[in-house]
């Protein structure tokens, strides 16, 4: 499995930025195999956590067209500045107290 953890510093949201949020995520879960997808907002940062099968498939929904129109209006008008990194997740727990 991998993992995609997006970080931003939120420049200002609106209600377009949550319409295209939450369509991107299911476009890349209907289109591209996500499996998984987590967010928080605390002030003024974001963080995102997605997971995905493979590595071709996080190279894939990076590509695609309507995300990467999404991808520039996040650089335009959502976030001052944003950094990405791609994981490959070795290990995971998980249990209920």
């Amino acid at each position: 499995m991998w993992v995609v953890i997006f970080k931003a510093r939120i420049k200002k949201l609106d209600a377009q930025y949550f319409a295209s949020a939450e369509q991107m995520r299911e476009l890349a879960k209907a289109q591209y195999g996500c499996l998984g997808f987590e967010s928080c907002t605390e002030g003024d940062q974001e963080i995102a956590i997605s997971y995905w099968p493979d590595e071709q498939s996080i190279k894939a929904w990076h590509a695609d067209p309507e995300h990467r129109t999404v991808q520039g209006l996040g650089k335009a008008r959502w976030y001052q500045n944003y950094s990405v990194e791609v994981l490959e997740l070795k290990r995971r727990y998980q249990g209920n107290l």
